[in-house]
């Protein structure tokens, strides 16, 4: 099992940015694939980004080009760096981490409040 600790929500006014951080337990060297998701009351988990042992990234739709996925091997840490964010941003927001096992991992979460 690998522990991840987020940090970095917090309130924001539209248009402002945002930087996430994760922390793993781990060496992230190791791990399969570590992303960024979202959860809105009411609303299905939606994944954002994601970035592979190997450093290959992937985004949404929905934050492609706003948002921006980034990893530190020697602290094995992950950012998102959020910018232009909207009211529809808002929602709690989880790191993952697969290992090479395929088992899941997710952080306790961190609240993104974005206001109009």
């Amino acid at each position: 099992q690998v522990h991840l600790v987020e940090s970095g929500g917090g309130l924001v006014q539209a248009g402002g940015s945002l930087r996430l951080s994760c922390s793993a337990s781990v060496s992230i060297r190791s791990l399969n694939v570590m992303g960024w998701y979202r959860q809105a009351p009411g609303q299905q988990r939606e994944l954002l980004a994601t970035v592979t042992g190997n450093g290959r990234t992937n985004y949404a739709d929905s934050v492609k080009g706003r948002f921006t996925i980034s990893r530190d091997i020697p602290d094995n840490t992950i950012d998102l760096q959020m910018n232009s964010l909207k009211p529809e941003d808002t929602a709690v927001y989880y790191c993952n981490a697969r290992t090479l096992s395929s088992m899941n991992s997710w952080g306790q979460g961190t609240q993104v409040t974005v206001s109009s």
